[in-house]
């Protein structure tokens, strides 16, 4: 019998759970079947019509109300939902001055790997991003950087990995301190290479708050949604 992944990797999306040998099955109905229920999955052309192709990962199926008509970027029911209350803080700081667009919060280990690369990603979509290689001086508090950062940017952006749960652990950042961060409803994590269990166990609060998963979707299509959802 084949076994559930939940226990090791989520079912977070409908991706997920597609994903799974003993949850997913795409059914004749156009659903994704199992323990979970169906999970209607239409298909979007460029133009937001049914058909065509499309840019984002396995299980994408809906687009938010911020993304224009021509994108062809698609999203699941959970990102928009994780996405929404990002998307209307975004839309009350466009008047404030002098922000950057994205803070990207990642570990040092990471800042010429998977960081980079999502910076790479980012400003190539023309997204202005604080980065720690430009903007950050060595020796600072991880969370006085974050904190900072967010207060210069319109969306501060956790790059979750192995060094960055590494380093959280080591430094023994307190929870109050992350709820205190996580209740501006600015953050949006971004599992690369670890899960969200694993995050959950350094960090309950953090791992609380959903987010976007290379796992189940490319760096560059975190980078386009992302891109998305800080354009006025």
């Amino acid at each position: 019998m084949a076994r559930c992944t939940a226990p090791r990797l989520g079912h977070r999306t409908a991706s997920g759970r597609a994903a799974c040998p003993a949850c997913g099955g795409y059914n004749r109905s156009g659903g994704y079947g199992g323990g979970y229920g169906s999970y209607s999955v239409p298909h979007y052309s460029s133009s937001g019509s049914s058909g065509g192709s499309r840019v984002g990962g396995s299980g994408s199926s809906t687009k938010p109300r911020w993304s224009r008509a021509s994108s062809t970027v698609v999203y699941t029911a959970a990102e928009v939902r994780t996405l929404t209350p990002v998307r209307e803080n975004v839309e009350k700081r466009t008047t404030l001055p002098d922000l950057r667009d994205v803070f990207l919060c990642h570990a040092w280990d990471d800042r010429q790997g998977a960081a980079k690369e999502l910076h790479d990603q980012l400003e190539s979509r023309g997204v202005s991003v604080w980065f720690s290689e430009k903007d950050v001086v060595l020796g600072t508090s991880l969370l006085r950087e974050i904190d900072k950062g967010l207060a210069k940017s319109r969306v501060g952006i956790v790059l979750v990995t192995t060094a960055l749960l590494s380093r959280v652990r080591a430094e023994g950042i307190a929870d109050k301190e992350l709820s205190a961060l996580l209740a501006r409803d600015l953050l949006v994590p971004i599992v690369h290479g670890t899960t969200y269990e694993a995050l959950r166990e350094v960090s309950p609060l953090l791992g609380s708050r959903s987010g976007l998963n290379t796992a189940e979707d490319t760096m560059a299509n975190v980078a386009a949604k992302l891109a998305e959802l800080v354009t006025p």
